[in-house]
């Protein structure tokens, strides 16, 4: 009874495209204390957002939930070969990361096939303020933004610890399009980082290159910001995602 009437909430929002809870009431006949409440439930869990005072829309993690098949195995049919040539391009690793429950994994690694030396960043949790793969999806994410303040953890003396120091870097990777990370979460290492935008919601994944010092030099990670940029713009297409408009220069 109770999951009824949540999703039958669900159906009169999704089919209204937007509805208030007097609107919810009149059209499913639940007591307005009942209603404010499962709404609030659903907002709560992210299947409904609030878009105006009083006002609520289908939320961006039931979206999530029902886009087009976006598992990792489907996903990597169609980014992984564009980043092992990336990568043989380059000569530098390149990765794929997705949230996954509250924190963002590197789930996919493309090495050069060409014997050059590369850095390997490894699989798994990256911190949210401290890696360009999570930097990239968190600044265009504002939820997960706002989980990132209580876990400023220092990894080495280049991290990011202050809040408003975060908040300011976050305004410029807007402007970018692309994250960077230097030595923020090892020593000697540097990464850089675009989203992949699902539309107008925010983005759950990014792709990204690594490597040292020594080769991802300012200008180096610059152009490799343009890169990644098109190269996820390119990807979100290809996967049946509306990228936004960048102002990034082709690379």
């Amino acid at each position: 009874m109770h999951l009824e009437r949540l999703a039958l909430i669900l159906e009169i929002v999704g089919q209204k495209g937007e509805a208030t809870v007097a609107e919810v009431c009149a059209h499913s006949n639940l007591p307005k204390p009942s209603a404010y409440r499962l709404v609030n439930d659903l907002v709560d869990a992210g299947l409904l957002d609030p878009v105006a005072k009083g006002q609520f829309a289908i939320g961006t993690r039931l979206k999530r939930i029902t886009q087009p098949d976006l598992s990792d195995e489907v996903l990597l049919e169609t980014i992984a070969p564009v980043l092992r040539r990336a990568a043989n391009d380059h000569s530098a690793a390149f990765f794929l990361s997705r949230i996954r429950g509250k924190a963002v994994e590197i789930i996919h690694v493309e090495t050069p096939a060409t014997g050059v030396s590369f850095l390997h960043p490894g699989l798994g949790k990256r911190p949210l303020h401290a890696c360009s793969c999570s930097k990239a999806v968190a600044a265009f994410s504002p939820d997960v933004a706002n989980s990132v303040a209580s876990r400023l953890k220092a990894y080495t003396e280049h991290t990011l610890t202050d809040i408003d120091d975060l908040r300011a870097e976050f305004d410029l990777i807007r402007q970018l399009g692309y994250a960077e990370c230097v030595e923020e979460l090892e020593r000697g290492m540097c990464s850089v980082a675009a989203p992949l935008h699902p539309g107008d919601q925010a983005p759950t994944m990014s792709i990204g290159a690594t490597g040292s010092m020594r080769v991802f030099t300012p200008a180096f990670r610059t152009n490799m910001g343009k890169v990644l940029v098109n190269m996820a713009n390119n990807l979100a297409d290809r996967l049946g995602l509306s990228a936004p408009d960048q102002t990034t220069e082709s690379a």
